[in-house]
């Protein structure tokens, strides 16, 4: 995932643990969408420079206990 803005770029790997798809409850949802929508999360929180280079999307929730039930309602 590569993120532009404000004259500043960043690279991120992220990887989608089948464990996140279950907490979830929503096995609809395809990975490309739960990357998009976990970034907005996280661009909403803190800059691009201030999100991890390399993480699990299940990471996100360590730093913002919010992160699961938002994530629910937004693909709901």
């Amino acid at each position: 995932m590569t993120l532009r803005g404000e004259g500043v770029e960043t690279s991120h790997e992220v990887s989608v643990p089948d464990s996140l798809v279950d907490d979830l409850g929503l096995s609809e949802v395809d990975d490309e969408t739960l990357v998009k929508e976990s970034f907005e999360f996280l661009l909403e929180r803190e800059p691009p420079t201030s999100i991890l280079r390399e993480f699990p999307l299940t990471a996100i929730s360590e730093y913002f206990p919010e992160y699961l039930g938002e994530l629910r309602r937004r693909l709901s």
